[in-house]
């Protein structure tokens, strides 16, 4: 019996994760967009996000988590979450300021660092969720064949 079929049989942790994932995720919600008001940001929300996701995979395996998350959903977020970031330093830029200089993106100084601000953190978070559920998808996912050697998987 390997590793994931020994947690895919504990009822009370199957039970446990069931309730605490959500609370998780809201959380990560919660520092998402409260980052920039007080302690968090985009790399701790996406990490906490990614958590979740990572908590889901090990109680339930990989193979069901990446029918929650699959691969292509967390590549498309690692490319939307840079783009983002990207996008609204060049968007300075155009606009006539410096790289990532927020005041220009509204006309108003506090409007336009908080515009500013979110879109990157949220962009941020977005890649740094998919970053880390990428990378252990990636390792729990593969498996040794009969002989000793790994064989990666999807």
């Amino acid at each position: 019996m390997t590793k994931p079929d020994m947690m895919h049989n504990k009822s009370i942790l199957r039970v446990v994760s069931k309730l605490l994932i959500p609370p998780i995720m809201l959380f990560a919600l919660y520092v998402q967009f409260h980052g920039d008001y007080g302690p968090g940001g985009g790399f701790q929300a996406g990490v906490i996000l990614a958590s979740g996701f990572i908590l889901y995979g090990i109680i339930f395996g990989v193979d069901t988590a990446r029918k929650v998350l699959p691969a292509w959903a967390t590549r498309t977020m690692l490319a939307v979450g840079l783009m983002i970031y990207g996008s609204t330093g060049l968007a300075t830029l155009i606009m006539g300021g410096n790289y990532l200089d927020y005041t220009v993106l509204t006309g108003n100084v506090k409007t336009g660092q908080e515009l500013g601000i979110f879109l990157v953190e949220f962009g941020v978070g977005t890649t740094v969720t998919a970053a880390m559920t990428t990378i252990f998808f990636t390792f729990a996912g593969q498996r040794e064949d009969d002989e000793g050697t790994e064989n990666p998987t999807q």
